[in-house]
């Protein structure tokens, strides 16, 4: 394979966006199946695809906010309303959020941490993704990602469990790099 001097520039430069400022327009349908079909080439052993992806686009946005705030209330009805405006805006302004779901396969030879590994590069592939097509992402877990009667009001089945939400739209600022661990303080040669 060929040294791609413009690949390389770009992973040496890739930034979030934090989903705050993104905005419409989001990926249309093709840019869409494009989006999606690059998040999914990821490594895989034994093929499995332990891994769902769940869409939030449209009103869908602001209702899974509706959910969100409804079950927080539920859960503690003395909540203000600010608090409860948050739960409502977590899909939003991003005109779109992928949810990943890990799906593990009980499959012997290939051990459930490898497919969480899986389903975290699909997760980081929809960055990559985002990038390429001219948009920008965010990829975050809150509270509802570690919460049981959040992941299943969200899609998630039982056995299964989100490991991120994906937010893209176009950026509406160029973020300024942040500081990089140094190397020699996460890089070791085995000696044996």
């Amino acid at each position: 394979m060929p040294a791609d001097p413009a690949l390389r520039d770009y992973l040496l430069t890739r930034r979030s966006v934090g989903m705050a400022f993104l905005r419409d327009p989001g990926p249309d349908a093709a840019e869409l199946e494009t989006l999606l079909t690059i998040a999914t080439r990821v490594p895989d052993h034994g093929k499995l695809a332990p891994w769902r992806l769940v869409l939030f686009s449209g009103d869908a946005r602001a209702e899974a906010g509706n959910r969100l705030a409804a079950l927080v209330k539920a859960r503690n009805p003395a909540i203000d309303e600010a608090a409860l405006d948050i739960e409502r805006r977590q899909f939003l302004p991003a005109p779109l959020t992928v949810g990943v779901i890990f799906s593990p396969k009980p499959v012997p030879k290939v051990p459930e941490l490898e497919q969480l590994l899986s389903a975290g590069n699909v997760c980081f592939n929809l960055e990559h993704a985002a990038n390429a097509l001219g948009f920008a992402a965010s990829w975050v877990t809150r509270w509802f990602a570690f919460d049981t009667e959040a992941q299943a009001l969200l899609g998630a089945s039982a056995g299964e469990r989100f490991v991120g939400f994906v937010h893209i739209g176009t950026p509406t600022i160029k973020p300024d790099d942040r500081d990089r661990p140094a190397l020699e303080a996460v890089v070791s040669h085995w000696q044996g």
